[in-house]
């Protein structure tokens, strides 16, 4: 009896330390999870309006997608920019694309790009998958013609000696990487087609490994002019004739373009690319219409600045009434060579 007397107090002491832990802790002790939700207000902002100067800037931004940086559309762009350009009156933004190849897929469907640099053979590749195209899409100004330039090795004598051999077209996205196999299709040469850096390809041309290398650029190339070759590498001729009428236009390389290949007096008949300047067909009445408009009267009124000092001296054989071929021209283009004309003649 005595020793469970004793064991009584013990066990009430026992109890009575544990009643601490079993009482609940005060509110502001408890886990964040336990403490009752509130709702959250979120009050929502009223959307900021763009501020007048930005929307100044924006309304008079022409996007001009001009190529890649190595190309030369990306260079014309940039010097169209600098003469064209009005401060907030007109903002041209020249923009390094993927290639002029695919300048023609920014016209169509990137954001804020309402012109692009071309070679006129882009229309081909879309004739199936956009059969408006050429309603779509108009030109501005027919630039400088790509010429094509076939270089090759000493034992070929002709274009049937490329087939089933290794011809270069320097990087996707380049024009020659698209205008140089669809050339090769109409001729009808089957050719191992490699694309990779042409001054990769002519060193492996020396040694043998490659058989020729396509290039489309306006003459003359630093590559032909300044590089030292062979006796016996030389150009191709490409005749101009029926299957090239419908994009292209006859031309010719000779000893003033590249004096060390080319034999003065001879020349070699190839073909060029018709490069233009394009805008997308916008509705007269869109704001789209007449920044495009105003880049036009810009250029179109100051292509002498072009053909001064400072720019691509091709600028000075710049022909404001050529056409393009299978498009029809921006119709702020063509009233502007209207008004020329009727000033003309008034003035006679």
């Amino acid at each position: 009896m005595k020793r469970l007397i004793g064991f009584r107090p013990l066990l009430l002491a026992g109890l009575m330390s544990l009643l601490p832990a079993l009482q609940p802790p005060p509110a502001d002790a408890r886990p964040q999870h336990a403490q009752p939700h509130k709702a959250r207000v979120v009050r929502a902002e009223p959307p900021q309006q763009p501020r007048p100067e930005a929307l100044a800037m924006n309304a008079w931004t022409v996007g001009l997608a001009g190529g890649l940086l190595e190309g030369a559309p990306i260079r014309l762009a940039a010097e169209m920019a600098r003469v064209a350009d009005d401060g907030d009156n007109l903002h041209v933004l020249p923009v390094v694309t993927r290639g002029a190849a695919e300048n023609l897929n920014s016209l169509l469907y990137l954001r804020g790009i309402d012109a692009a640099i071309i070679n006129s053979d882009a229309l081909e590749e879309y004739k199936s998958q956009v059969p408006d195209i050429q309603r779509r899409i108009t030109y501005v100004l027919n630039l400088f013609p790509s010429e094509l330039h076939v270089f090759v090795r000493p034992e070929i004598k002709s274009l049937s000696d490329l087939a089933g051999k290794k011809v270069n077209f320097n990087n996707q996205g380049t024009a020659a990487a698209y205008s140089g196999p669809l050339i090769f299709s109409r001729l009808g040469i089957d050719i191992e087609k490699t694309f990779i850096p042409h001054q990769v390809a002519l060193e492996q041309m020396r040694k043998g490994d490659m058989a020729a290398v396509v290039f489309i650029t306006s003459k003359p190339v630093d590559a032909f002019v300044k590089g030292r070759f062979e006796s016996g590498f030389k150009f191709l001729p490409v005749p101009y004739d029926s299957k090239f009428e419908d994009y292209y236009l006859p031309a010719a390389l000779d000893a003033a373009d590249y004096p060390n290949l080319i034999k003065q007096g001879d020349h070699v008949a190839t073909i060029a690319v018709p490069t233009a300047l394009v805008a997308f067909n916008w509705p007269a009445n869109s704001n789209r219409f007449q920044r495009v408009a105003r880049f036009v009267d810009h250029l179109f009124s100051r292509i002498d600045k072009l053909q001064g000092p400072g720019f691509d001296p091709k600028w000075k054989s710049i022909n404001l009434g050529a056409t393009v071929p299978g498009l029809a021209r921006f119709p702020a283009a063509q009233a502007w060579l209207d008004r020329q004309t009727s000033t003309a003649r008034a003035s006679q």
